[in-house]
């Protein structure tokens, strides 16, 4: 712990909780420390990427923003893993639906993060690391689901560097491969924890669904990304 504070995050040492809720907004992460903890308490502001501590049913959460993309996901997590001592991380993020049996509003659990970002370089491996989540919180956040009686689908997500992609037929080649959706961040976050020896998940609201249309507005997105938060929290 000697080395925190560290550039990215003002935390000292006790004040992030084991188990971080980590949406990509940092303002969704303000939302959700006002909303469902008590007495949260802020512990991080540097370059607004904010992070709250508090309680949830007794037991202590902390919430934290992430970022856009595998580089911004990359360092925060590493950090939170490695230096805060946080054992567990859940993304709760949104995320565009390719499959044929993923439709808006679903949540999507991502138990295994495909990707074309070049992260795992990095542990100079002889193959290609297959980038998985934490079985047990895979577990308990589909248990969790029924019990609050949302609709989950559970299979491998893509974690793309590139939003706006110039190959007009990349989506479709993940989509046969059966990837039922694209977000840009589990990867790194399932590879962090891996080397971490932690625990991570993947939990995505289909926002919309590029080959049919669909499309949430706003405010149906907040009511769908509050489903996601209430599991996460339930599993925390």
């Amino acid at each position: 712990m000697s080395n925190v504070p560290t550039p990215h995050n003002g935390a000292r040492e006790g004040e992030i909780a084991k188990t971080v809720l980590m949406p990509g907004d940092p303002l969704r992460a303000k939302f959700i420390a006002e909303t469902y903890l008590t007495d949260p308490v802020c512990f991080n502001t540097v370059r607004n990427m904010l992070g709250y501590t508090g309680t949830y049913r007794g037991k202590r959460v902390s919430v934290m923003g992430g970022g856009m993309g595998i580089p911004s996901v990359g360092i925060y997590t590493y950090e939170l893993f490695n230096l805060y001592g946080v054992e567990n991380i859940i993304r709760i993020g949104s995320a565009g639906g390719i499959a044929d049996n993923v439709h808006v509003r679903d949540v999507v659990v991502g138990m295994g993060a495909c990707t074309n970002s070049n992260y795992a370089a990095q542990y100079n491996l002889p193959g290609t690391f297959a980038p998985i989540a934490g079985y047990g919180l895979l577990r308990n956040a589909v248990d969790a689901a029924e019990k609050l009686g949302v609709h989950t689908v559970v299979g491998n997500v893509l974690s793309s560097d590139t939003f706006y992609d110039d190959n007009e037929n990349a989506l479709a080649s993940w989509k046969k491969m059966g990837v039922l959706a694209v977000e840009m961040e589990a990867a790194a976050l399932y590879m962090n924890a891996a080397r971490a020896n932690k625990n991570a998940l993947c939990l995505l609201t289909i926002s919309d669904c590029p080959f049919t249309g669909e499309s949430l507005s706003a405010q149906e997105r907040q009511t769908g990304f509050t489903q996601m938060m209430e599991i996460a929290l339930e599993i925390a």
